[in-house]
Parts: C-alpha cells; sequence; structure tokens
C-alpha cells in the first residue's frame, strides 16, 4: 500500500505576511485552523508554517524544491470562487487561464511558493 502524504510544512519569509494570506485561501479550498499556523483538511493532511531562518534565498523559479502544490476543484465554479475570495481579501491574483480543457489559477504566496487551483473535466488526463 503506497504511503500518502499527511503534511506539508512551509517556510516563511514573513509569518505575519503568510498567514494573511493562507488565512484567506486555505478556507477558501477547504482547510481549517486547527492551531496557531497549523491548518488541515479534516482527514488528515495538515499545513504548518514556521518561520524561515534568516540569510537564505527565496524560492527560485525553475531551482530545486518544490515547483508548486496544486489543488483538482470539483468545477470551473470553485475556481472562480477562490480567484475572487483571494482578490476580495487584497491579494493580487492573475487570470484564470485555459489550458485545453483544464480552467487553472496559479498564484504565488508572498514568497514565492506556487498554488494551482485547477478542474479538469471528468476522462481528462491532468495538466502537469
Amino acid at each position: 500500500m503506497p504511503l500518502k502524504i499527511d503534511h506539508v510544512t512551509l517556510l516563511a519569509r514573513s509569518l505575519p505576511d503568510s498567514m494573511a494570506y493562507y488565512g484567506a485561501l486555505l478556507p477558501l479550498i477547504g482547510f481549517a485552523r486547527v492551531k496557531d499556523h497549523i491548518w488541515t483538511d479534516g482527514e488528515g493532511f495538515y499545513f504548518q508554517f514556521m518561520a524561515a531562518k534568516g540569510e537564505t534565498r527565496d524560492y527560485e523559479r525553475y531551482g530545486p524544491g518544490m515547483n508548486h502544490l496544486g489543488f483538482a476543484a470539483p468545477d470551473v465554479a470553485t475556481v472562480e470562487r477562490v480567484r475572487a475570495g483571494m482578490a476580495a481579501a487584497g491579494f493580487a491574483v492573475p487570470d484564470i487561464q485555459q489550458l485545453g480543457p483544464v480552467t487553472a489559477l496559479f498564484m504565488k504566496d508572498p514568497d514565492g511558493v506556487r498554488f494551482e487551483i485547477s478542474h479538469t473535466p471528468a476522462g481528462v488526463a491532468p495538466v502537469d
């Protein structure tokens, strides 16, 4: 049986800036805060946020490490709702993209960590 991912820990340059961002984003995609800096989907998966150490390099687009986290939306309306919610919270949000049949929103947190919220119609292979 394959092991499942149970958590992701993100280190933030500014924990207050990142908590404002994720405090807006995570409820829009079904996560709830269970402790300061810890959020869950209620099914055993957690995001944990901690302060990065000083003198470290910021995220680079094609450098080693995580490129982005992708979340599957059940429909296009969810992608649109997440975009509207993040814009209403005061964050810069790019336009939604149409990648063939896939509707995708690509965002960056305050440290440049990228997130994708996308809807892939049934029967279509997901886009990387």
